[in-house]
């Protein structure tokens, strides 16, 4: 242990109690969740025609702030408003397509509440997630969903930690129950994280990382294991793909193949050629193929190999290489 830890403890709890001190409230805000008022969150939230507002202040405006992220990475449209900035021109930002989610604690935050009257004026309907559902902001909310916690983790029930916790956890339970009923699949996910692994993964063909057009390392049938080792070492690709005048791929040598025959037949190295010893009807993918489908094709089995072909219409279109795959994140 860290002697850090050790000169706290034992007089405070341990990391992992801390831990299970914020899982043990969710688990326990699970079993009381009310599934009524969540259907109706689902439900207004699946129909609206507008953005969702988040607010909330303090730590609870940090929770908003996550839930807009969340909400709006899952197929709804979200923003945070923070409650002073609404009272002071942000109110602009929720006209009368818009919900807004406010998250409070106890409920009682004078900056959320001072909102109420003007979203009320606007219509806007309000869903609260809050940790106590007599007070002022649950019993005005059109929906209350409850985030309570009994106390807080940590030795002296201070800092916002496990209530903090529920309500996130409470938050991402709405967003992704919203999510599946819009119908957002993942390829819709992905398309708002172009960046993110899923993303990449959801969304990269083939085409997109393929040696193609001049890029391609390629000889012909006839040509030797001379000009094969050339190809390759200008082709990069550790591979040449043996084509015919009209494009169809016919086989392929890999430089290992080229090592493996000067091992093994030394002497008839200069008389032999790329139909001698190319890998024919080699395992091929299609351009419009998923980029990461083609890694799994190349990784999931008994001997793993670096390249693939490019073939599309009985025509090779290029190469893809484990290396490239790997390379942006796959």
């Amino acid at each position: 242990m860290p002697s850090i830890l050790r000169r706290v403890a034992p007089a405070h709890a341990s990391p992992a109690d801390l831990l299970r001190q914020e899982a043990e409230a969710i688990a326990t805000m699970a079993d009381r969740l009310d599934p009524e008022p969540f259907a109706q969150a689902v439900e207004l939230l699946a129909a609206c025609s507008g953005n969702v507002a988040t607010t909330g202040a303090g730590t609870s405006g940090v929770v908003a702030r996550k839930i807009a992220a969340t909400l709006t990475s899952t197929g709804t449209p979200a923003i945070f408003v923070h409650p002073a900035d609404a009272l002071h021109g942000g109110l602009g930002a929720i006209g009368g397509q818009e919900i807004v989610i406010a998250v409070s604690k106890g409920g009682e935050t004078e900056e959320v509440l001072a909102l109420l009257p003007y979203l009320a004026h606007r219509e806007v309907p309000v869903i609260a997630i809050v940790g106590n559902l007599r007070s002022t902001l649950a019993r005005q909310a059109a929906i209350a969903l409850e985030a309570s916690v009994e106390r807080e983790a940590g030795r002296y029930d201070l800092v916002p930690t496990a209530s903090v916790a529920v309500a996130l956890a409470v938050a991402d339970a709405l967003a992704l129950t919203v999510m599946e009923v819009k119908g957002v699949t993942p390829e819709g996910f992905a398309a708002n994280h172009p960046s993110g692994q899923l993303g990449r993964r959801l969304t990269l063909r083939v085409r997109d990382v393929m040696l193609a057009g001049d890029q391609r390392p390629t000889v012909s049938a006839s040509a030797s294991l001379i000009d094969v080792v050339g190809a390759i070492g200008r082709g990069g690709a550790g591979v040449v793909l043996c084509i015919d005048d009209e494009d169809r791929l016919l086989g392929i040598v890999t430089d290992g193949d080229v090592r493996r025959t000067i091992e093994e037949s030394p002497e008839r190295v200069m008389d032999l050629c790329v139909a001698d010893v190319m890998t024919r009807e080699p395992t091929t993918v299609e351009p419009d193929a998923m980029a990461y489908d083609a890694l799994r094709l190349m990784e999931d089995r008994p001997s793993q190999i670096t390249v693939l072909p490019v073939v599309a219409d009985g025509r090779c279109a290029g190469v893809v290489r484990l290396h490239d795959l790997v390379r942006i994140g796959l």
